[in-house]
């Protein structure tokens, strides 16, 4: 069963919106920007994580980024993440 829906009326640049509904496709405007939305929604709510792990522990690094941004790729490549392949 879908969630409930509600009707709303918003405003936005017409270029904006004449280019969402042209990439909309099937499922329509309405669901395109609910998807668009519950995207930023996601971010939102994930920087203010980083926010309240950041007052808590201190920013993180470019060091401590790239890191584990090595550490992602190595997996992904199935790897074991901090050694090198020999």
């Amino acid at each position: 069963m879908s969630e409930p829906t509600g009707k709303y009326s918003i405003t936005m640049p017409r270029d904006i919106a004449e280019a969402a509904r042209s990439r909309s496709g099937p499922s329509g405007l309405s669901a395109y920007v609910a998807a668009a939305v519950a995207r930023q929604i996601e971010r939102d709510n994930l920087n203010e994580l980083i926010q309240v792990a950041e007052a808590e522990h201190g920013p993180i690094t470019d060091d401590e980024v790239q890191d584990l941004r090595n550490q992602l790729h190595q997996t992904r490549k199935g790897q074991p993440a901090g050694g090198a392949a020999a």
